[in-house]
């Protein structure tokens, strides 16, 4: 199991379910965030690694506290973090 990519999934999941609420596509969220829509694509679907910066831009875009990109079930006692 890979903590990380878990973690991408269920972020990506979050941005696209807050997105949706709003009634935005990925090409508003392009024009709000600067960011291309093949990359919001990938983001949503835990492809690439999200930054501060870029957790900020969504957070920003979507008018939500940047926490609530992380409101999502998820279990980590099921994950061994190494060093």
């Amino acid at each position: 199991m890979d903590i990380n990519k878990d973690l991408r999934i269920h972020i990506g999941k979050q941005i696209s379910v807050l997105r949706t609420k709003k009634k935005l596509t990925q090409q508003d969220l392009e024009f709000f965030t600067g960011i291309d829509t093949a990359d919001i694509s990938k983001y949503e679907s835990g492809k690439i690694n999200l930054t501060l910066r870029t957790i900020l831009k969504f957070a920003t875009a979507l008018q939500v506290h940047p926490k609530e990109l992380f409101d999502f079930e998820f279990d980590i006692t099921q994950y061994k973090v190494e060093n």
